[in-house]
């Protein structure tokens, strides 16, 4: 693996343990506002949990999946092999 793949690997694996952190903040600050507001049953524990951990994840891990893809070199081999394709 070359160098700039093993740092885009390292880059992203800091960046998702971030997502997670952020994520889990997030949540138990919706939780913690939500039970200033009223009661909280346990399917609103849940429906929260699942809204905002999972939103939180899935934009931010995206976002960290096309940034790694770019510094990785992933991007230049499509690009690449698409410009010997069609000559």
């Amino acid at each position: 693996m070359p160098a700039n793949r093993e740092n885009a690997t390292a880059d992203f694996r800091r960046a998702i343990k971030l997502i997670i952190v952020t994520g889990t903040v997030f949540s138990i600050g919706a939780l913690l506002y939500l039970r200033s507001t009223g009661e909280l049953s346990f399917h609103m524990v849940l429906a929260t949990i699942g809204g905002v951990f999972l939103s939180i994840l899935l934009g931010c891990g995206l976002f960290a999946a096309a940034f790694f893809s770019d510094k990785s070199g992933h991007d230049e081999m499509v690009t690449d092999a698409t410009k010997h394709s069609g000559e």
